[in-house]
């Protein structure tokens, strides 16, 4: 009848961390036994599954899936990609936006595929500094655009519920090439349309 989604897990890595969940379970001093921990352990094998699916895709092969010739050379920006990721150093969400642009040289991409690349690599143990130049690499290596510029927003739940506990904290990184690097009108341009 018309779509449905199938969720697949790799049951031998839901076993695996299962096992190791119910340990930590045991550990923290916890009944892995009781009722409403009886089925934890899978269900978050299976969330961490689920959130570092990243690890299994390749971002350039996401923009080449759509890759068109095209003459346009003007600003291309998707902006307000939502996005969601782990912070490799206390395994807690950050959370916020990416607004991502590029200008053409010949090439563009469906723009779909700019925000499965922002998914691709935040999906993944990541840092926002790194998910940063992660994202500007892919598009500038794949597409060979005159230039590329990312901005990422993100609040980090390691600052906001433990550790300083700054809830209002929010995170601002970028990153550019070409034209948005050695332009300051260009870069101008892009700041303003993302405000």
């Amino acid at each position: 009848m018309g779509f449905s989604k199938i969720d697949q897990y790799d049951q031998e890595a839901i076993q695996e961390l299962s096992f190791h969940y119910k340990k930590i379970l045991r550990i923290l001093g916890e009944d892995e036994n009781r009722e409403g921990l009886v089925k934890t352990p899978e269900r978050v094998a299976k969330a961490m599954l689920f959130l570092t699916q990243g690890y299994h895709e390749d971002p350039a092969e996401i923009l080449n899936s759509a890759r068109f010739a095209e003459e346009y050379q003007q600003m291309v920006l998707v902006k307000d990609i939502e996005l969601y990721s782990l912070c490799e150093h206390h395994l807690l969400p950050f959370y916020g936006k990416a607004h991502v642009a590029y200008i053409p040289n010949g090439y563009i991409t469906g723009l779909s595929k700019v925000a499965r690349v922002v998914e691709a690599y935040a999906r993944r143990l990541q840092v926002q500094e790194r998910l940063t130049v992660q994202i500007r690499d892919c598009i500038q290596n794949t597409l060979h655009p005159l230039g590329v510029a990312v901005v990422i927003e993100a609040a980090h739940l390691c600052m906001q519920i433990r550790g300083v506990q700054k809830l209002n904290s929010v995170t601002v990184t970028s990153a550019f090439t070409g034209a948005f690097l050695n332009n300051s009108k260009t870069r101008e341009e892009f700041m303003h349309l993302i405000k």
